[in-house]
């Protein structure tokens, strides 16, 4: 197809901008962001920024790294079975998610030296990468089929004891970002055709962390992520396999270089620990996701294809702030065992008038189990969570150019498993 004049395009074909409404959105908190990056975390509800005491404090809160004296490493996965589901009022059915399987690996190392004040690590790990794949009879087709987005972070880290009782540290990532979005064109109920962005980028990001033991009995901590935007360079690619009505092509297969900006959200999180004996932790967390940030977000394609597709396109995305709610309790036992539970809040951060199905946001609740186990240099941990979405229906949600919506019913259930190896030497 030859390259089209941009006063040629007709406003009303909103494709591209239909399928990028989820961009701002893919990593959202309850849809593939993966905050769960260790299995003693994940079973106390992620209540661990004033606990933060082995190699993943890297991640949760890097001041805890001057907790651990020598060399310590730690290996470990989630794997988690992600069920939003679906009922249409169009054709009364419903639906669940296709790619509902996944597993985030995720690697950390820390070391202190004895006397001393300072402690360093590095992390690797997959704070993203889940994914939605809806059938195409669900009656959406046109507002969203597939995303994807898979994000690796590999974070240097830093603390500093400044007295015995406060210490603060940092981290600076390089974040990898990929991201993969489908949907149908026009046909709503046939797959005759596909609209595909897939683009990937790097960007850097920090962590700022402190601890402090105000008493024997109680602690506090708190951690700042800045976030970053994160400039995407891709392609687009469609196809359409039987004739348009009013459109000059029968059929059509097309591909071209196109970019975008995604954002990383800035996170800010605070949480408080008390102990009333050696034997019990107990801590509640709030975490502020500042989603407000994702507003308009400019997709850029080498040309514009009337009628179809503009070559610079706004999308109007309203994101709203959000919060975790997490708390956490830990009994410890004599023989080296543990046993923790945790529960968390997530609420929503979408809008109905600009909520899309590849993120099938709603308030979200998670409860968690999980035991470990010392000897000697090396232990154990493995978590179980559920999480559990209410019914959440959507009613004037924007139609895609094809004259579908994303109105209907949305639900959510998820099973997870992490486990956590760690050695210290």
């Amino acid at each position: 197809m030859n390259p089209l004049s941009d006063k040629q395009y007709c406003p009303k074909y909103g494709y591209l901008a239909a399928l990028l409404s989820v961009m701002g959105g893919s990593a959202q908190a309850t849809g593939f962001d993966v905050p769960d990056q260790d299995a003693f975390a994940v079973s106390r509800g992620l209540a661990v920024v004033a606990t933060a005491n082995n190699p993943s404090a890297i991640f949760y809160n890097p001041a805890g790294l001057t907790q651990l004296g020598g060399h310590n490493v730690e290996l470990g996965a989630y794997g988690i079975s992600f069920n939003p589901k679906y009922h249409s009022p169009t054709t009364g059915r419903d639906y669940a998610n296709g790619n509902s399987l996944g597993i985030l690996p995720q690697i950390f190392y820390s070391y202190g030296a004895t006397n001393s004040q300072f402690a360093a690590g590095l992390g690797i790990y997959t704070p993203s990468g889940l994914s939605v794949r809806w059938p195409q009879t669900t009656g959406m087709r046109t507002v969203g089929e597939e995303a994807a987005l898979r994000q690796i972070a590999i974070t240097p880290s830093f603390a500093y004891q400044v007295t015995p009782d406060f210490s603060v540290g940092a981290g600076v990532s390089a974040n990898y970002l990929n991201l993969d979005l489908r949907q149908g064109i026009i046909w709503p109920a046939q797959p005759y055709d596909e609209f595909r962005f897939a683009g990937d980028g790097w960007a850097v990001s920090a962590n700022l962390g402190f601890l402090y033991h105000v008493t024997d009995k109680w602690t506090v901590g708190g951690l700042l992520d800045t976030g970053a935007k994160v400039h995407l360079r891709g392609h687009v690619t469609a196809d359409n396999q039987v004739a348009i009505p009013l459109y000059s092509y029968p059929s059509f297969a097309y591909r071209q270089s196109a970019d975008a900006n995604f954002q990383i959200p800035l996170k800010v999180k605070a949480g408080i620990s008390y102990r009333p004996t050696p034997q019990w932790n107990l801590e509640i967390d709030a975490e502020y996701i500042h989603w407000d940030t994702v507003d308009t977000v400019n997709i850029n394609q080498s040309y514009a294809v009337p009628p179809l597709f503009g070559r610079q396109i706004p999308l109007t995305l309203n994101w709203k702030d959000s919060w975790y709610y997490e708390a956490g309790v830990t009994r410890y036992f004599d023989s080296g065992w543990h046993i923790s539970a945790g529960y968390i809040f997530n609420a929503n951060s979408t809008s109905d008038p600009h909520y899309n199905p590849l993120v099938a946001d709603e308030d979200r609740h998670f409860f968690s189990v999980g035991a470990g186990y010392q000897i000697g240099q090396v232990d154990l941990d493995v978590a179980y969570q559920i999480g559990y979405g209410p019914e959440h229906t959507v009613a004037g949600s924007a139609p895609s150019a094809g004259g579908q919506s994303a109105d209907g019913t949305y639900s959510y259930l998820s099973h997870a498993v992490a486990v956590s190896l760690g050695v210290h030497f």
